[in-house]
């Protein structure tokens, strides 16, 4: 059984201008000890998957159906109370945005103290020694003065690795990064992935990175799910996605990327167009508007996820099947 089983996950957002499906009819599942991407433009659905997972958002804006099991227990059906024991224990999350997550008046110990205070029943004395134990496993040199510091005098890399404390303190069993290494230098990013890669080989724990950046995917990831227009549109394990896309998006995508060596003189490849407004109801598939290759029957007809080869779906009807010999 998966540590983490997301099925048919549907998240939609009440607007003034209608319902916006944000998420929908979103599955995927997480293995222990996997780290599974999570890719896709900004707007396609990937950080409201991972705040539906963790339940995170208004329920007076927003509403989850499907099931989202973790340990064959639906996270859907949990009370508010029962959620809050989840999180921090059986679910850590690193957000997206350091500076904005950690409280700007509490120095960086109190606010580690006060999640294995809030998720974890050890005695008062040992918080401290648990805290500190865990900066100086993400790698903060100095970890007993830096619990003293605020999240403004320390640098970027180190308030992400911070957060990658928070996640970790209570040693749960999976881990959401949404965009870790987002707006840092590249030394700094490899710095963080590498961390990363640690802690799990140690803890045994389980991934999810939410990223646009398909360098990273490359490096730190098993299996890569690709999202567009609120829909998971291909899977694969990493190594086959990035050698033999499928789907004309994530041709796109990977297309996208600059690479090193040539004259300069090339224009960096795009994806034409605008994803399509998810409060109007769509037909056939939601890349038909952008796709060089799309048909009338793509526009048509809506394309399910087909297996595509060994491991590998894709939700496009110009995509053929490997025929296996």
């Amino acid at each position: 059984m998966s540590l983490l089983d997301v099925r048919n996950l549907q998240t939609h957002f009440r607007t003034r201008g209608g319902v916006n499906r944000a998420v929908e009819g979103v599955s995927f599942h997480v293995d222990a000890g996997e780290t599974l991407a999570i890719v896709g433009e900004s707007g396609c659905g990937k950080s409201v998957t991972s705040m539906s997972i963790m339940r995170l958002l208004p329920e007076n804006a927003a509403r989850s159906a499907g099931e989202i099991l973790l340990n064959g227990r639906n996270l859907l059906d949990l009370s508010e109370a029962q959620m809050r024991d989840v999180r921090g224990n059986e679910i850590g999350m690193i957000f997206q945005e350091p500076m904005t997550s950690l409280n700007p008046v509490l120095t960086v110990g109190a606010q580690v103290k006060e999640t294995v205070a809030l998720h974890q029943s050890i005695p008062s004395a040992d918080v401290h020694d648990r805290a500190l134990r865990m900066l100086e496993l993400v790698g903060i040199p100095d970890a007993a003065r830096r619990m003293t510091e605020y999240p403004h005098q320390l640098s970027g890399g180190m308030r992400q690795r911070i957060m990658i404390a928070l996640a970790l303190v209570c040693q749960p069993k999976l881990l959401i990064a949404d965009e870790p290494t987002t707006a840092l230098d590249v030394t700094i990013q490899a710095q963080i992935l590498e961390l990363l890669r640690d802690i799990q080989r140690e803890q045994g724990t389980s991934i999810i990175l939410i990223t646009h950046d398909l360098g990273v995917v490359a490096e730190a990831t098993d299996r890569t799910v690709v999202m567009y227009a609120g829909r998971k549109i291909e899977e694969a394990p990493t190594a086959t996605l990035l050698a033999a896309p499928r789907h004309p998006y994530t041709q796109g995508l990977l297309a996208a990327v600059p690479r090193l060596g040539g004259d300069g003189s090339g224009r960096l490849a795009e994806i034409p167009g605008q994803v399509p407004d998810m409060r109007k109801p769509m037909t056939g598939c939601a890349f038909a508007n952008r796709c060089a290759q799309a048909t009338d029957f793509c526009r048509a007809h809506a394309p399910a996820l087909e297996r595509k080869a060994p491991g590998h779906i894709a939700a496009c009807h110009l995509a053929e099947p490997e025929i296996l010999a």
